[in-house]
């Protein structure tokens, strides 16, 4: 019967040492060799924990690593350098994504995402960013997915490049602090306007105040966070009163590709 061990490791610097080290000695493999494989299947995930089974025959000593992968949402926060997704992804925009870098993380989640072809996984992946409030080639996603049916980035996709020049990274950069600044004074303009609503329906009920601040086009998570009803707000807030952890963020599914893998 396969001995399995499962573990989580930052991808490309597993060690021998705990957890794996000490879990694999007992079955006698060659311990460095199957931190060697681990290393090379995960060096793509450098900074970020990584899942890993290692499966192992007790009789022969042979073993094979098989690699999970993390989500998509993960991927894309990685690789734009970002701590998270929008709050409001309708509204606000967080990170400009070039297509070669929609090309790396799909071919990183290729195999997991079983698409059945790398175009089908590509839009996979800008379908996610629609939900974070990530433009895709300086357009909202929607508009990208379109370019990619059209086959504008077939060349791209089908050769598989994902490197980017420095002039393209410094310019990504760039548009993220830019995109940000304008983001903080965005938010900062919608609290003061909130606040100003409020202060002047005081007394009201709170159904009064929402339909006012929804009118006056606050954003809908800084609603919830601002009129809290008092049963909630006495329980130390609630549902009611927290904005998304991930603004919008949500599990990826395949996009499907009616067309045969290219």
């Amino acid at each position: 019967m396969t001995e399995q061990i499962k573990s989580l490791v930052e991808g490309g610097k597993a060690t021998a040492g705990p957890p794996l080290g000490p879990a694999l000695g007992p079955l006698g493999v060659p311990i460095n060799k199957v931190i060697e494989e681990i290393n090379a299947k995960t060096k793509a995930f450098v900074g970020m924990k990584v899942p890993v089974t290692v499966k192992v025959d007790p009789k022969t000593k042979a073993f094979e690593v098989e690699v999970g992968t993390p989500p998509v949402s993960a991927l894309i926060k990685q690789e734009l350098k970002i701590e998270k997704g929008a709050a409001n992804p309708k509204e606000e925009k967080v990170a400009d994504m070039l297509i070669e870098q929609a090309i790396k993380i799909a071919m990183m989640k290729e195999e997991s995402l079983m698409t059945g072809s790398r175009k089908a996984a590509v839009k996979t992946v800008v379908g996610s960013c629609q939900s974070m409030g990530i433009l895709v080639e300086g357009k909202p996603a929607p508009e990208s997915l379109v370019d990619i049916d059209e086959g504008k980035f077939d060349a791209k996709i089908d050769s598989g490049k994902t490197e980017l020049s420095a002039e393209e990274e410094a310019k990504l950069a760039e548009e993220r602090k830019k995109m940000a600044a304008e983001l903080e004074k965005a938010r900062a303009e919608q609290q003061a306007k909130a606040d100003e609503i409020l202060a002047k329906m005081d007394g009201k009920e709170d159904s009064e105040k929402k339909a006012a601040l929804k009118e006056a086009g606050i954003a809908t998570a800084l609603i919830n966070k601002l009129v809290v009803p008092a049963g909630m707000a006495a329980e130390g807030g609630g549902a009611a009163g927290a904005a998304p952890a991930e603004g919008g963020e949500k599990k990826e599914e395949p996009a499907k590709e009616e067309k045969k893998e290219e």
